[in-house]
């Protein structure tokens, strides 16, 4: 009975002492924030465009006599392409042409009609010439002169619209439309032919409103086409829209790109290579070290042992983790793994782990 009853509170005894350990404490990874300089490629589709473009239309109605070019053909600046038949339009012109000399040989009548009352009124002799007769003369010279006036530029006007028949090349570049034939009728809003200059072009680049202040400073990028899958090309930034689109929340970047080997078409996708860098150092930190919530987006940080949490906004993602900006600075303490189940004021084992990012 004694040794029976020795065991019995040996045993109690041993319960009561398992039972007053403290709880286990998790072992939970962390790292050390440390600041970096943060660099990525990003590859942004972009389209090739002519450096210059435009429609040729027909200025006057008339027929199309002569097409001297079609698709494909090179063209000098001032060259011929098309000539337009308009015979009222030079009828007109000879027209005007006679009335210039009629209303030339009016007002020199006139101006010597008032010259000879001026001449003669100036005699010592009164009442030669009457007044009313001096100032009527006057007056007739001045509105042949007017006449006369209004008449060569009626005249001049025609003259330019006689060029009008004669279609020619803008600047140097290749034809890449025609729209008629010889013998076609052709109206004032009859788009004739299509004029490229594509020894350069231009490459357009939405550039996301994340990446515009970060963007490399560098001036020359890369950039591929389907068409030349293995070929790399390059292009030089010549001007930016400066004003982010509230549509796409892109800015528009537009690069120059030599294309005097004809390789590159106009109108062609291509697939630009842009550095992306900070001005100064950023936090880059585990996908894992984020918590996003309905109300918060934010990271377990360690302070004298406990959890706090920190809330941040989002930078550039890259390869090696997520920019971050928000109440931290290089050497805190945050979990590899956040979790809004780990409330602030919680205690752990914090064991420091390699992440890949931010340490």
């Amino acid at each position: 009975m004694a040794l029976f009853t020795a065991c019995g509170s040996s045993r109690k005894q041993d319960a009561k002492i398992v039972s007053n350990d403290a709880p286990a404490i998790d072992t939970i990874p962390v790292f050390v924030l440390r600041a970096d300089t943060l660099k990525k490629t990003v590859e942004l589709p972009g389209e090739l465009i002519p450096y210059e473009q435009t429609d040729l239309y027909a200025k006057v109605s008339g027929f199309v006599r002569t097409m001297h070019v079609d698709i494909g053909d090179r063209v000098r600046k001032g060259q011929t392409l098309a000539i337009i038949e308009a015979p009222e339009v030079n009828t007109q012109f000879v027209q005007a042409e006679t009335a210039i000399q009629a209303a030339k040989a009016k007002w020199t009548t006139s101006k010597d009609n008032y010259d000879r009352l001026f001449r003669a009124s100036q005699s010592p002799s009164p009442g030669i010439v009457a007044p009313v007769d001096l100032v009527s003369a006057r007056n007739q010279m001045l509105a042949d002169s007017a006449s006369y006036e209004a008449v060569g530029q009626q005249a001049k006007a025609y003259k330019e619209i006689s060029g009008y028949l004669y279609i020619t090349a803008p600047f140097d570049g290749v034809i890449t439309a025609r729209k008629t034939d010889p013998g076609a009728l052709v109206g004032a809003s009859t788009m004739l032919l299509t004029v490229q200059y594509n020894r350069t072009l231009r490459l357009r680049v939405a550039v996301p409103e994340m990446y515009v202040s970060a963007a490399s400073k560098g001036r020359n990028i890369q950039f591929s086409v389907d068409a030349w899958p293995e070929q790399r090309f390059s292009g030089v930034l010549t001007r930016k829209t400066e004003t982010v689109d509230p549509v796409t929340r892109t800015e528009l970047w537009e690069f120059e790109v030599d294309n005097s080997r004809h390789l590159l078409k106009a109108g062609v996708f291509a697939y630009a290579r842009i550095g992306i860098e900070r001005n100064g150092p950023s936090f880059v930190i585990p996908p894992s070290a984020i918590t996003t919530t309905l109300e918060r987006k934010f990271v377990s940080k360690v302070t004298e042992g406990k959890v706090n949490w920190i809330d941040i906004r989002q930078g550039i993602t890259t390869d090696s983790g997520i920019e971050i900006f928000g109440n931290l600075k290089s050497g805190d303490t945050l979990l590899v793994k956040s979790t809004d189940e780990r409330k602030p004021g919680s205690k752990g084992y914090w064991k420091v782990a390699h992440t890949g990012a931010g340490n």
